[in-house]
């Protein structure tokens, strides 16, 4: 760790021979809501203090409605779209004290790392990236790194919502295994500290002043935690039940289109029809009425001039109705064929289940949720519009049935049995598509628990108040602390959604000549922002319950759970006085 250090110290005191700069410098680049967030979270920790400088490289035009961060105030914006030795050296990165890479493309990150490291070769290193399994490579090519998957992040958000439990939050701190949970579900002896008071849905109370009233608190693990196995359990139970019959009828269903299946349901309706008054006519029982009336219409008939005009009439007429039912015959069986066999291909014709959850988009973040969901034993059926999306082989290997087509149209949803499923999780990229499928399958099911991916936070707010869809949230939102943390190299020990909301447990270093320095420790917490858990003196262990009124020092290690306001507030309180501006004396004035 002191190598890293002396690399900024010198990247610091290179900055001030170059351009007399000495605040922090931080490069990111991204094009979507995951760079806004980042910038965000970095604007409100450090630029009020006037210590750090933001440049943030995007594209020349937006790749989506989704903000990027280019509009912020306060940054210093670069457009390029290939992020190569000239674009970062047109951003400043020599000297800078750090680069986030946050583009959804694996190779395309490791490609720009590179063509970093040939501009700076000291860096500190953030990169986001689906396949964690090259996080090691990343790390023996660029030793101060940290590569993080936003996916990972919030995906147990999403698991959670889905099984109607609370988040899986695990974390290890202090030589303590920690994990969020209901009030009512753990010993009152593990309950470290309350987090929220969440039994009014509409209202939710996060670090309440009374931590006796809050429900969801965190609790230290002495066994096996309720959650969510419990509720995996209940799921198993629930499973679904065979139905023949409705697999039957609906692989009938889509053994031909609509339009082809009304032109024979009115042929033979005509043909029967024309039977019934040729054996009226030929005064013949059904029996032989039937008779005569598939062979005339199959096969044609030999001319009788015998026959009464009726009979005759019925007779052509019944073969002309025959000659338009053998070119049907022929375009049903083709078309159901190919439909049938686009229909198995695509996954359309599946058993009848209950009990199970329905993940519509496997992309990044629906990847990591079907895997986890998997990982609890529930069942999962998957539905997305490419054939092979980045998740299909991991669904085949899992044993997943994969549902190729559009989730808002209600036959695919109907399709993977939405009707009966314990949770829909809408977590594709398109804010249109994924607001159809979760309004579709409420009409379906009005009791279906709606986990929903929405971009625009606003947006997700009116649709959960408009529509009565429970659960609505946004990954780059989720995950966002834990980038800004990584680049500042703070590290966030846990993020714990509540709701739309995100509480994170992190440890907050005290400088010297801050304005906490010499406070007392009841000076740390604030209602409703900010929680102590425990503290700690330089070089000693935490103290789980700590008096507060024990003062302060510097080198004191705060460890504490904060709303991301409250965690802003508290590290600028935390900090070092801004170096004081030198001041140059006035030329002298030639004597007279």
């Amino acid at each position: 760790m002191a190598e890293p250090l002396l690399d900024r110290a010198r990247r610091a005191g290179r900055r001030l021979r170059v351009n007399g700069d000495a605040r922090a410098h931080y490069v990111i680049c991204g094009r979507d809501a995951l760079a806004y967030w980042v910038v965000r979270a970095l604007l409100a920790t450090e630029f009020q203090t006037g210590r750090v400088r933001i440049t943030l490289v995007v594209p020349e035009r937006p790749s989506s409605d989704e903000p990027d961060g280019r509009d912020l105030q306060g940054v210093e914006v670069v457009r390029a779209d290939r992020l190569d030795e000239v674009t970062f050296r047109r951003a400043g990165l020599a000297g800078a004290d750090g680069l986030a890479l946050l583009h959804q493309d694996d190779v395309g990150n490791m490609h720009a790392a590179l063509c970093a490291q040939e501009v700076e070769p000291r860096l500190r290193l953030v990169v986001r990236m689906f396949n964690t399994g090259l996080a090691n490579g990343v790390r023996q090519i660029f030793p101060d790194s940290a590569v993080l998957s936003d996916a990972s992040m919030a995906a147990p958000a999403f698991v959670a919502a889905a099984l109607g439990e609370v988040a899986p939050t695990h974390f290890r701190h202090g030589g303590r295994t920690l994990y969020v949970a209901r009030r009512d579900d753990v010993r009152p002896t593990d309950v470290v500290c309350g987090v929220a008071d969440t039994r009014d849905p509409q209202q939710v109370r996060l670090l309440p002043a009374d931590e006796g009233v809050a429900d969801l608190v965190i609790a230290e693990a002495t066994g096996t935690p309720p959650g969510t196995e419990l509720a995996a359990r209940r799921l198993r139970r629930a499973r679904r039940r065979r139905r023949p019959l409705t697999v039957l009828l609906r692989a009938v269903r889509s053994f031909a289109t609509r339009k082809i299946g009304v032109a024979v349901i009115v042929l033979l309706a005509v043909i029967g029809v024309l039977g019934w008054l040729n054996g009226y006519a030929a005064h013949e029982d059904w029996a032989d009425s039937l008779y005569l009336t598939l062979v005339t219409t199959l096969t044609g008939q030999d001319p009788n001039p015998d026959k009464s005009a009726a009979e005759q009439v019925m007779q052509v007429v019944l073969n002309l109705a025959g000659l338009a039912l053998i070119p049907l015959i022929t375009a049903v069986v083709v078309d159901g064929i190919v439909n049938a066999r686009l229909a198995l291909h695509s996954g359309r014709i599946q058993p009848e289940r209950s009990g199970h959850v329905v993940v519509v988009g496997l992309g990044n973040v629906g990847t990591r949720v079907m895997a986890q969901l998997c990982d609890f034993g529930v069942e999962v059926v998957a539905i997305d519009k490419l054939a092979e999306p980045r998740g299909g082989t991991l669904a085949r290997r899992l044993g997943v049935p994969l549902i190729v087509g559009d989730a808002a149209l209600e036959e695919t949803l109907q399709s993977a049995s939405v009707g009966g499923c314990q949770a829909l999780v809408v977590v594709s990229t398109d804010d249109e598509t994924n607001l159809q499928a979760a309004l579709i399958g409420r009409a379906v099911n009005p009791e279906l628990q709606v986990v929903l991916r929405l971009f625009d936070g606003h947006f997700a707010e009116r649709i959960q108040q408009a529509f009565g869809i429970g659960v609505s949230r946004s990954v780059s939102y989720l995950a966002a602390p834990s980038f800004a943390a990584a680049l500042l190299d703070r590290a966030v020990i846990a993020t714990i959604p509540v709701g739309r909301h995100a509480l994170l447990v992190t440890e907050v270093s005290v400088a010297a000549g801050s304005p906490l320095d010499g406070r007392p420790l009841a000076a740390v917490g604030r209602t409703e922002s900010v929680r102590l858990l425990a503290h700690a003196r330089a070089g000693q262990r935490l103290d789980w319950a700590p008096d507060a009124r024990l003062v302060i020092v510097a080198g004191d290690r705060l460890t504490v759970v904060a709303r991301r306001a409250g965690l802003n507030a508290l590290l600028r309180e935390a900090a070092p006085p801004p170096p004081e501006e030198p001041v140059t004396p006035a030329p002298r004035q030639p004597e007279e």
